[in-house]
């Protein structure tokens, strides 16, 4: 009855993922696709910089939300850089257009660039801005509608751009733009002074999205909002925002330094402020027409003296969160955990030594695909000791099964002392029951750290194999429902776990010849669902990439010819 009860409850288990999956997760994603398909014909709403409040420091809200979005007709400044082209506006002095030069949307060799940022009149606008905040009504700032003046008109390495603005009540304010190689742009801004009496700024930072993006919307990976303060990870989701309402999410830190900014899985836009300096960050969500959301800084209160004049620096990243990139600008300008941009994950003390010894690997063999074959022969040598030893048990487990089974038929239904028997036998023997499983718990923490360098870095990103996989970051492209694609039809249309590809197959055939190598569980419950495991396993590996079912059907070929061995020099021993 006990038996029957549990294969029942492991059906049903298996009916209710399935039920949920079909019925809940599907018509889910499909809503959220259909949701950014409107977001991206609706035309939103524009507004000045809702300021962080500034405790004590009388920062105002500059200007109210329009009810309609006008066109940027103010001059642009080209921006051309080896990794990045696009343009700035005069207007605002706004990043508004960023394209990622060597990033295609798709394989596709005809496919367009990605673009980051987007202009102020596009379908949904993404940009960064930076500015100052006057607490004397009398004496006007810099805005989002303000046309700046400039001589420049290109933008490049080693080629700045300087902006001017004079407001008409005696603040002359200026701006320098660099933007180096590699996605990183410096804002240092001066305010001089021929007033009367002292003004007080704040100098500020924003990054503003508009439109709700389509996300993955799975916990391993984050995308939306984030920021490091007091050298801790902050992570919120766009639900997040809104649910916080109009006063948004503020972040007051006790130390100095720290960045904020959004994410997407592969690209980047972070605020980096000046290292030395503390400032007040805020995630919001505004108001408006349509959906808006902001992320950005409120340096401290500074005072202008008459005839005097101050100055503020601040960093823009917008770009690819390549690993070295990022662990290179935490080193130049002393960003705490700049790197946590990427999700590494709880393992991260395991995700980024694999990241780089795999990228080393690629290095020397000039593909992704062979770099992880060469890895996980490195990690079965690493564990070779420790895996010897658990096969050289499972080896006398093996040799015990006749006695085991034996005893199970003299003691019946008396379980207690079946056990008591068991564990009599396991120590005349000295043989660990539980070594076997040393392996699989070696396993767990190497596969989900491998599983993230392969689903988060972008280095992994469209990376080829060989024959059918052109991307190990994505799923085995095949399916056993039209025969691996010999009949003329898609299987779009299935729930992913049941577009089972080809080598998802041969992980469970692997799967399958391992495990027949090892002794059968003594429980025959146990032995029931270990039968079943390596069915489970290949439908559950057919969502994830290509180069983690790669990685698992190689690592059991090679835990499958170690055993042999192992076995082989026992029997000869």
């Amino acid at each position: 009855m006990d038996n029957r009860n549990l294969i029942i409850a492991m059906a049903l288990s298996m009916a209710i993922l399935v039920f949920w999956q079909w019925y809940f997760v599907e018509p889910q994603l499909e809503a959220e696709r259909q949701q950014a398909e409107m977001l991206a014909e609706q035309r939103s709403s524009n507004g000045e910089l809702p300021s962080p409040s500034a405790s004590g420091q009388n920062a105002a809200m500059p200007g109210t939300i329009a009810a309609d979005r006008p066109a940027d007709t103010a001059a642009r400044i080209t921006i051309d850089a080896p990794s990045v082209t696009g343009s700035l506006s005069l207007q605002g002095g706004r990043f508004d257009d960023l394209t990622l030069l060597g990033y295609r949307t798709t394989q596709d060799a005809e496919a367009p660039d990605v673009a980051l940022f987007r202009k102020q009149e596009s379908e949904l606008p993404y940009f960064a801005e930076f500015g100052w905040i006057s607490s004397d009504a009398g004496q006007a700032a810099p805005s989002g509608q303000t046309i700046w003046q400039s001589a420049d008109s290109l933008l490049s390495p080693g080629q700045p751009v300087r902006l001017r603005w004079n407001n008409g009540s005696g603040l002359l304010f200026e701006r320098e733009i660099t933007i180096n190689e590699d996605y990183l742009i410096t804002v240092t801004d001066r305010v001089s002074s021929n007033a009367a009496a002292p003004v007080v700024l704040n100098p500020y930072g924003l990054v503003r999205r508009f439109g709700t993006p389509s996300t993955l919307g799975i916990y391993i990976l984050h995308e939306g909002p984030l920021g490091v303060f007091d050298e801790t990870l902050d992570e919120q989701d766009y639900g997040d925002l809104k649910d916080a309402g109009s006063e948004g999410i503020k972040i007051d830190p006790e130390r100095p330094g720290g960045w904020i900014g959004i994410t997407d899985k592969y690209w980047l836009a972070a605020l980096i402020p000046t290292q030395s300096e503390t400032v007040d960050y805020s995630m919001r969500s505004l108001g408006g027409a349509g959906d808006r959301y902001q992320t950005d800084f409120l340096g401290a209160a500074v005072q202008l003296a008459p005839g005097g004049s101050v100055s503020w620096s601040a960093n823009l990243f917008a770009g690819a969160k390549q690993v070295a990139l990022l662990d290179k600008y935490a080193d130049e300008l002393n960003i705490a955990n700049f790197d946590l941009a990427i999700d590494f994950g709880w393992f991260y003390f395991l995700t980024k030594p694999f990241f780089y010894a795999i990228t080393w690997l690629n290095g020397l063999l000039g593909n992704f695909g062979l770099a992880i074959l060469s890895f996980t022969v490195l990690m079965r040598l690493a564990l070779y000791p420790l895996a010897s030893k658990s096969y050289r048990s499972m080896g006398k487990m093996r040799e015990l099964a006749p006695k085991i089974q034996q005893l199970r038929e003299q003691a019946g239904d008396d379980r207690a002392k079946m056990q008591q028997e068991m564990m009599a036998l396991y120590k005349r023997e000295k043989v660990n029951p539980a070594a076997g499983c040393l392996p699989i718990l070696l396993q767990i923490p190497v596969f989900f750290a491998l599983y993230k360098v392969l689903y988060v870095s972008i280095e992994m990103r469209h990376a080829p194999f060989f024959g059918w996989i052109q991307d190990l970051s994505a799923i085995d492209p095949t399916s056993m429902f039209n025969l691996f694609g010999l009949l003329p039809y898609s299987t779009d249309f299935l729930p992913q776990f049941l577009n089972v590809g080809i080598w998802p197959i041969l992980m469970g055939i692997s799967m399958f010849l391992q495990m027949r190598m090892n002794p059968p569980p003594p429980d025959p419950i146990q032995a029931k669902i270990f039968q079943y495991m390596p069915i489970f396993f290949t439908f559950l590996l057919a969502g994830f990439p290509a180069g983690l079912v790669i990685y698992w059907t190689w690592n059991n070929t090679l835990s499958i010819a170690q055993q042999w061995w192992i076995t082989r020099s026992m029997k000869k021993g």
